[in-house]
């Protein structure tokens, strides 16, 4: 059977790359990086430069890099460490109806024990008001959490913005950019970013290593304690394949963005197109255009369940989401399109096709030819699309 892989906004394969150089400080260089001797230092020299090629992704230093376990442990620590380091100034901390649940349940984990929290709003497109935004801040304001573009309808937020006025006003800016590492240009600098959270395995590296960049100068209360690793914001022997199989995918990535972009955003804009155009009653969730991820494709199609599509397509080989893979095991509708203003019907009708490097415009032809089908075939079980026709 042929399968076809479009929910890289899950998880993407490892580079072949990436694993080459991985195998190396799993069978030849495995000393512990923080031993002093041979083995050791070779491990530490090697895990240095991965920080160097994290650094150099994001236009940051490579001594505000911290390694984590991923994008989840890395927004917590940014959000609990900088909400315990600030909590003398101040305890309302903002964030977006839109996050991942990283933040969002880790917001919500400190507004039950002593915090005040105000989530803003978001249009039809998935944007937020920077208007909004600055009618929020209050004077115990202490933390402003923005993701740069969203898991599932692929928006981009205005963090440049944003972080300028965050700056302004002495408040911490966190930016959850793990969808948006590799995808678009980041530069810390000229987004004011204070903290910014980043991941592996979305971007052709391995799974279980993340990091957070806090900027020299920022303090944060650590999570994890019992030993001096990451500067002693993350205790534990450091995760060193998989570090620096990140190093190695964050240099990839840097070298092929501009290139993958241009081919990513052809065949998502052809995708889409051929959507529209092959199946009544489709709504592109999301903006068009450069206000949205390079690969993100996601639509809602009325009177089709979307559990139904998604076992459909998969029993045609054609891998898909209906939205984060960290809730694929909900029932519940996204909570990004219900704050975006759809029904929990539409909303239960959504699709999410995420493109990598290896798709090709046959890929597409494929997905074209079988959707219109299934969706057809679907419709035809529903009571509620005869009703409506």
């Amino acid at each position: 059977m042929r399968r076809i892989y479009l929910d890289h906004s899950a998880t993407t394969p490892v580079d072949p790359q990436v694993a080459e150089l991985m195998m190396t400080y799993f069978l030849e260089y495995y000393g512990n990086p923080s031993s002093v001797h041979f083995f050791g230092r070779q491990v530490r020299k090697a895990l240095e430069e991965a920080r160097s090629q994290v650094a150099s992704l994001i236009n940051a230093n490579p001594a505000e890099i911290t390694f984590t376990s991923g994008g989840t442990e890395a927004d917590n620590l940014a959000i609990q460490g900088a909400a315990r380091a600030r909590s003398k100034k101040g305890k309302h901390l903002i964030t977006t109806a839109i996050e991942h649940h990283a933040v969002l349940d880790t917001m919500e984990f400190l507004a039950k024990n002593g915090y005040e929290l105000t989530i803003l709003p978001v249009d039809e497109e998935g944007i937020i008001s920077v208007e909004e935004l600055k009618k929020a801040i209050r004077p115990d304001t202490i933390l402003i959490s923005v993701m740069h573009a969203n898991n599932e309808v692929g928006s981009i937020q205005p963090v440049e913005e944003i972080g300028k006025i965050a700056r302004e006003k002495d408040i911490l800016f966190h930016v959850d950019a793990v969808q948006s590492l590799g995808k678009l240009p980041i530069d810390v600098k000229a987004m004011n970013v204070d903290l910014l959270t980043v991941s592996s395995h979305k971007i052709y590296g391995p799974k279980g290593v993340g990091a957070l960049y806090v900027r020299k100068g920022v303090k944060i209360s650590p999570l994890v304690f019992g030993g001096s690793q990451e500067r002693k914001l993350r205790s534990g022997t450091e995760n060193a394949p998989g570090i620096i199989g990140f190093g190695k995918a964050c240099e990839l990535a840097g070298q092929r963005m501009e290139e993958e972009n241009k081919e990513l955003v052809r065949l998502r804009d052809k995708l889409m197109d051929g959507i529209i155009s092959r199946i009544d009653k489709v709504k592109i969730n999301g903006p068009l255009g450069d206000k949205r991820l390079p690969n993100n494709v996601n639509v809602s199609i009325n009177f089709v369940e979307g559990e139904s599509l998604l076992l459909s397509l998969d029993m045609l080989g054609i891998a898909a989401s209906s939205g984060s893979a960290c809730t694929s095991g909900s029932l519940d509708p996204s909570h990004v399109l219900l704050a975006m203003g759809l029904s929990h019907e539409v909303a239960h009708g959504s699709l999410r096709l995420s493109l990598g490097r290896h798709n090709t415009e046959e890929d597409i032809d494929y997905v074209l030819q079988e959707l219109p089908k299934i969706v057809d075939r679907l419709r035809e079980m529903s009571p509620l699309y005869h009703k409506a026709n």
